[in-house]
């Protein structure tokens, strides 16, 4: 019988498929110190973004049963996939389920720094009716320029579009001809796009894609949405620059340090911040359940 560490939780209807099949689901989160031990007796490892399965993990887990790590959502940088290849150990994610739900957040961000909907919110709830402060601005007929075009830029491109914006983008891989989009550069699209949305992965060796630098070339009262990962974007460059009123207002779902203790951000009247909750709809959960079942029994070929 295989046996199936979920470390951060798994969406019931795909346990009970992988019962179903003579799969063993345990669902326990394990102390990092304790949890490359614990993984030797396990087939497959299915985390979300709580778990860091480090080399110092695969090193011990690798002594073991350990086959297969899967990343219950698309982000990877909570593994390290080289020295798990290196231990003969596949690391998968499943890259379809949360599109359409991390491009509705974005979209969620944008209308709520451009209408004051959470300082409205707050400011409410302390008694206050400030019907003559918050004017906003409509996000239709406005530009968005998307960082990265892959399932989740395309979701929200085909939305933002909907709304009556457009679009453009730029991408690591370049145009993409089945697109009908106008593709720019990253410097030429920082200066063209009324709002700003990221949809790439971090990059250690590069560190940061938005900083100082890339705030410069924008739009004077710009809007930065990030729904990617945290350090994609420099907090204290973005609080610098919404301080300034360079940045008219940030949508953020991720951040450096999760949970973050960046108050100052977070607090932040033109800041709309959730945490880390892209892919936290009930669809996306199944989708991504169902994902997560097929992996397990296409590699361990299980009918």
């Amino acid at each position: 019988m295989y046996r199936i560490l979920a470390s951060d939780g798994l969406e019931q209807g795909a346990v009970n498929k992988l019962l179903k099949s003579g799969i063993e689901v345990v669902i326990k989160y394990y102390d990092k110190d304790i949890l490359g031990d614990v993984l030797k007796d396990f087939d497959a490892l299915v985390v979300r973004s709580a778990t860091k399965v480090t080399k110092e993990i695969l090193d011990k887990a690798a002594k073991g049963k350990l086959k297969l790590v899967i990343r219950a959502g698309v982000g990877i940088d909570n593994i390290d996939v080289i020295h798990a290849n290196k231990n003969g150990i596949v690391v998968k994610n499943t890259p379809n389920a949360s599109s359409n739900s991390v491009a509705e957040l974005a979209i969620a961000h944008m209308l709520a720094v451009a209408r004051f909907v959470g300082d409205s919110n707050y400011t409410m709830r302390n008694g206050e009716w400030n019907k003559k402060k918050y004017q906003g601005i409509e996000i239709g007929g406005k530009t968005l320029g998307i960082i990265g075009m892959g399932r989740i830029g395309r979701s929200l491109a085909v939305k933002a579009e909907a709304l009556g914006m457009n679009v453009i983008y730029t991408d690591v891989f370049g145009k993409q001809d089945n697109l009908k989009y106008d593709y720019l550069s990253l410097e030429d699209l920082l200066k063209e796009s009324d709002f700003i949305s990221l949809h790439v992965p971090y990059d250690k060796e590069k560190g940061s894609l938005i900083g100082k630098k890339e705030i410069e070339l924008m739009k004077e009262g710009a809007y930065i949405i990030n729904c990617a990962r945290g350090k994609v974007v420099d907090e204290d460059s973005l609080l610098e620059a919404l301080n300034s009123g360079k940045v008219a207002g940030a949508g953020i779902d991720v951040f450096e340090d999760e949970p973050t203790l960046n108050k100052a951000l977070i607090n932040h009247l033109r800041v709309s911040c959730t945490p880390h909750i892209g892919a936290a709809t009930r669809e996306a959960q199944n989708r991504i359940g169902e994902e997560v079942v097929e992996i397990i029994k296409d590699f361990f070929k299980i009918s």
